[in-house]
């Protein structure tokens, strides 16, 4: 008789800040068997406890070969990688028997229909879950993490803080709320959910995998706005308000500002673009608000959100990107 449980989970990006925070996570639990599926000539350096399979992403059969026992696939890549690799993966897992994919779909909530229309390329993850669920061989369960708070706040280009030069650009007035996630609580919400039964056990129809199958699950570390998050620098730092540099920028006409430098071939507009569209008046950051958080189903602590403006403050002192 099948499990009712996962035990087994592979996970593409298990070297990298959100997918590593998973795996630790996930490992913490005792419950797992992880596997990163790394390229031949990967160096990351992996948490400790992981097991390695190496492909070739050009061969499916690698992927196939990597995938097979899985129960679960967890899917993080950055921006740079080749388009079709999420498809070829999702191919690779229905194929190799994986039941259940979490694609990579991190970030902003990509079911907001005005979000995915003015962000053209949220709009494509519609197409990975058609994909998964054309193919018939896995379920998803699609997490929707807000922007990572630890990440964006050290970049002057998202969350509108320059640390350097002690300067805050609030978009509108910098009151509009969003929901923002750590990585640790990525990775505890995804430990969480592929640590719950795949089926109701006793009576309880929330608490299993079943639940969220192919649907969209929302999870959040805080319901933030800009003056929040400054209030936060100042409680870390010690500052008055009056020792930084407040500026307002209206969110649409910096939006629409930093698509125009965009197509001049203005990289760093690119975060001003996406992130600004996010702090619209209009909650579709919000999604707390508009779709509810599976936080308290999922067990997920309360943070403290000037430890993690301390992370980010770090980061921001050296290379933020890295």
């Amino acid at each position: 008789m099948p499990s009712n449980y996962i035990t087994k989970v592979a996970i593409i990006g298990a070297g990298g800040r959100s997918g590593g925070a998973m795996t630790t996570e996930l490992l913490k639990t005792g419950k797992h068997t992880v596997t990163a599926i790394t390229r031949q000539d990967s160096t990351s350096a992996l948490p400790d406890g992981v097991q390695v399979a190496k492909v070739d992403y050009d061969d499916e059969a690698t992927l196939v070969e990597a995938l097979k026992g899985q129960d679960a696939l967890v899917i993080t890549m950055g921006t740079t990688a080749p388009a079709d690799t999420q498809s070829k993966l999702i191919r690779a897992a229905g194929e190799a028997g994986v039941k259940w994919i979490a694609p990579n779909f991190w970030g902003a909530d990509t079911a907001n229909p005005g979000l995915c229309k003015d962000v053209f390329f949220f709009g494509k993850t519609d197409a990975t879950r058609h994909e998964i669920k054309k193919l018939g061989k896995s379920s998803y369960i699609a997490i929707v993490t807000g922007f990572w708070y630890e990440w964006s706040l050290a970049i002057a280009n998202s969350y509108g803080f320059d640390f350097e030069n002690k300067t805050v650009t609030f978009f509108d007035e910098g009151e509009t709320k969003v929901n923002t996630s750590t990585w640790r609580q990525v990775g505890r919400a995804v430990a969480a959910l592929l640590s719950l039964p795949i089926k109701a056990e006793g009576g309880d129809q929330e608490h299993c995998l079943d639940h969220f199958r192919d649907q969209m699950v929302y999870i959040s570390s805080f319901t933030v706005n800009q003056r929040d998050m400054l209030a936060s620098v100042l409680r870390v730092t010690g500052d008055k308000e009056s020792d930084w540099t407040i500026k307002k920028e209206g969110a649409v006409e910096r939006y629409e500002a930093a698509a125009v430098e965009m197509k001049k071939g203005d990289r760093a507009a690119f975060a001003r673009w996406m992130y600004t569209r996010v702090f619209y008046a209009d909650d579709s950051g919000h999604y707390g608000k508009t779709m509810g958080l599976a936080n308290e189903l999922l067990g997920l602590p309360e943070e403290d959100i000037d430890e993690a403006t301390k992370i980010a403050m770090e980061r921001a002192e050296g290379d933020p990107y890295a």
